[in-house]
């Protein structure tokens, strides 16, 4: 089962996705049991960002280069080619694999436990209070706050690799006479950059 959940789609059928499925909800779930406990006077807003920044995939693939997760993952030769140990999708991915293999092999007090020696000096370091509500959600809130009409996106563009993929994807709101651009490595971190450059045109505009 370790070496089910190690191993990439690109080496054959016998990969870690389904595991990879598994250890994401568990994950989840995990999190947001371990910070509503540790976090009694949070918020649900606090606590739905923070799982959010703990479970998303750049902290994961930040967690599997501390544990050198990179050094056993076994990829296909055109991954290996292409540096995909490197890659912040495979490292996450690889590390929610294995903590679908962690529960199904020794259940999920163990599974816990294994989460909770993994995020340690996250969960030491972090106050839901100082975690900041991102991008697309400010501007929304923004635009609600003066009755206005929910940003519209759409994505222009999907160019390179499937490997380095980069989206260009616009933002219309009503207050602006065109709509802004940015572009991103994911249509979701695309869009969280025209937000954000959308947000910093409006403060300049109020001031």
């Amino acid at each position: 089962m370790l070496e089910q959940a190690l191993t990439h789609r690109s080496i054959g059928n016998n990969n870690n996705e389904r595991l990879e499925y598994l250890g994401d909800a568990i994950l989840g779930f995990v999190i947001a049991d371990i910070i509503y406990q540790q976090f009694p006077t949070a918020s649900e807003g606090e606590l739905t960002r923070l799982r959010a920044t703990l479970v998303k995939g750049e902290k994961l693939a930040e967690i599997s280069r501390e544990i050198q997760l990179s050094n056993q993952i076994k990829l296909g030769t055109g991954e290996l080619k292409s540096g995909g140990w490197r890659r912040d999708s495979i490292l996450a991915n690889t590390l929610e694999a294995l903590i679908g293999a962690v529960y199904l092999d020794s259940g999920i007090e163990r599974c816990r436990e294994f989460i909770l020696n993994l995020y340690k000096t996250h969960l030491d370091n972090v106050n839901p209070a100082d975690i900041k509500k991102d991008a697309k959600t400010q501007l929304q809130e923004y635009l609600q706050s003066r009755t206005q009409s929910v940003p519209e996106y759409k994505v222009i563009s999907e160019t390179g690799s499937s490997h380095e993929p980069e989206f260009t994807v616009s933002c219309k709101i009503d207050l602006f006479d065109e709509a802004v651009i940015a572009t991103g490595k994911s249509k979701r971190k695309a869009e969280q950059a025209v937000a954000k450059q959308v947000i910093i045109m409006l403060e300049s505009r109020d001031e």
